[in-house]
């Protein structure tokens, strides 16, 4: 909450801690300079928002709990409150992109009446982790300009966790024109809203060089790309009917008049269990 330098100050001060164990979190009010508070009850609500930067202020809740921590009364010392979540469903990740941002927030409002509410906010992160997918198809295509270039490529599978590694070859079976390099890019594409206000950013998160010189027919390029370098995130697909998130592979051949072939493909992306 923002104030007038020397003009309503909040009457206490907010604070939320989380604690290791199983009763994770607690808040804590304290009045300011040992003034009492009054107030008509205290309350904290846990929120799950999306919030579109092109309609920015305006939060979509698709969680929303609220957990009474105290009656009408008042306030003369720091005091504690213990709360707990215990049966809350968080079940997508916390996301921060482009045009959009998914968050988790715990919300504490001690409610007054001509003093005004004071309020505090604590966002929190959340991630989902998945287990290896029990089918893992290698990717294998074909490309090529009639006549002048023919490559096949693959790679080993077409899901990957954030730590990964992509393993694959490119094979030219007919090459007549004069590539100069070859790269493998790792491309997110965010789309947000629907209709008329679709919104999609693509941006291009890893550029790879895979080879610099012209390959002859007959020839194989390994692939080897570890992700961990990377800022990646799981793949988020229609995030309750706001935003998905796409990741793509993107093989880029450069010819010597700098004409650019090239070849997109998704992938999914998914977060593994760390071992601790």
């Amino acid at each position: 909450m923002n104030y007038l330098i020397g003009a309503f100050k909040p009457a206490c001060n907010i604070s939320i801690t989380f604690a290791d164990g199983k009763n994770r979190k607690q808040i804590s009010i304290e009045p300011v300079l040992g003034k009492k508070v009054e107030h008509n009850g205290v309350k904290i609500e846990l929120l799950g928002q999306i919030e579109m930067y092109f309609d920015r202020g305006n939060f979509y809740d698709f969680t929303s709990l609220v957990r009474e921590l105290d009656v009408p009364g008042e306030i003369y010392e720091r005091k504690t409150y213990p709360f707990e979540f215990s049966t809350v469903e968080m079940p997508y990740e916390t996301y921060n992109g482009v045009n959009v941002r998914l968050r988790y927030v715990l919300k504490v409002t001690v409610s007054r009446g001509y003093g005004g509410s004071v309020v505090e906010y604590q966002d929190f992160v959340v991630r989902n982790y998945t287990p290896p997918p029990s089918i893992n198809n290698s990717i294998k295509m074909e490309v090529g300009i009639e006549d002048c270039l023919h490559i096949e490529f693959e790679y080993n599978k077409s899901k990957y966790h954030l730590k990964d590694v992509i393993i694959g070859k490119i094979y030219f079976l007919l090459v007549r024109i004069k590539i100069k390099n070859m790269d493998l890019e790792i491309r997110r594409r965010e789309s947000t809203g629907s209709g008329a206000n679709t919104h999609v950013e693509t941006e291009t998160l890893a550029k790879f060089e895979l080879m610099d010189g012209a390959p002859v027919r007959g020839e194989s390029i390994p692939i080897r790309l570890f992700l961990s370098p990377y800022e990646l995130t799981p793949t988020h697909r229609n995030i309750n009917n706001k935003f998905s998130v796409k990741y793509y592979l993107n093989l880029v051949l450069v010819d010597e008049e700098d004409r650019r072939y090239f070849k997109q493909q998704e992938i999914t992306i998914y977060r593994l269990q760390e071992n601790s």
